[in-house]
């Protein structure tokens, strides 16, 4: 019923932007103002800031939530997560929170199938052709950067018209932008990745994950992880996989049988 002005603050956008950005809080020309992490790391006052929204809760810190709540000393907080922290069920069995949960699927939505089993040339190849033969797409999650590339020609080579795209941190903003572009146009096939795409991603057209050196990743990074696909009406289907003759420690043995 009325215009409302919204802004976006990230690593993408220049310092002008910010500096522009900036300008027109203090001015009270902002309504909504979403941001990343680039929010605790940036001098933003608000004219009359009177709530906060924190989505995917578990990937903030007590250090990081104390800052941005000095943004005003009083306004309504509003978290939002699919796998609380310990602290945040702490006080909302104290009575100090109040909790309301969410516990119908979306219509048509399926529960992904999940697999763990060891890591081999036979189970990737054919997890990804089952994919492609129904005009899908799928991630493989390799979580090291300094390798990542070996990867993606280990899976050219294994699948030789296989279009691989590749995406991590520490790629220049413009070069992730163009490769996260490309698989949302479905340039690419499969996308090479590390945790990067664990939280804030809705792809219906990717429906297979593929997870290597599971063992390494906490329980709320592996139920993270695999709520990046079967995001559609399509059966997703999620592979944690464990290198041959790897000696699993009993903590992350637990992690994978409960995921």
């Amino acid at each position: 019923e009325w215009p409302v002005e919204v802004e976006l603050v990230s690593r993408f956008r220049t310092k002008d932007d910010l500096l522009a950005i900036s300008q027109k809080l203090v001015e009270g020309q902002v309504d909504i103002l979403i941001g990343t992490h680039k929010l605790l790391h940036s001098d933003f006052e608000f004219k009359d800031l009177g709530l906060l929204i924190i989505d995917e809760e578990h990937r903030f810190g007590v250090k990081q939530k104390e800052i941005i709540k000095k943004l005003r000393a009083e306004i309504d907080i509003l978290t939002l997560t699919a796998t609380p922290i310990p602290r945040t069920l702490s006080m909302t069995m104290s009575g100090l929170k109040d909790m309301s949960t969410i516990d119908t699927a979306p219509e048509y939505r399926l529960p992904v199938k999940t697999f763990v089993s060891e890591e081999s040339d036979e189970l990737i190849t054919e997890a990804i052709k089952r994919e492609l033969s129904r005009q899908g797409q799928v991630y493989y999650l390799h979580n090291r950067v300094h390798s990542i590339g070996m990867i993606a020609s280990k899976l050219t080579k294994l699948l030789p018209n296989l279009r691989v795209g590749v995406a991590h941190g520490r790629m220049l903003p413009d070069s992730l932008d163009k490769v996260m572009t490309d698989f949302v146009a479905k340039n690419f096939d499969i996308l090479v990745c590390t945790t990067i795409i664990e939280s804030g991603l809705d792809l219906p057209s990717v429906n297979t994950l593929i997870v290597d050196n599971a063992d390494r990743f906490g329980l709320a990074q592996l139920y993270q992880l695999r709520g990046r696909i079967g995001r559609s009406y399509r059966q997703g289907y999620a592979y944690f996989t464990i290198p041959e003759f790897k000696i699993v420690t009993p903590p992350a043995q637990a992690r994978l049988d409960t995921i």
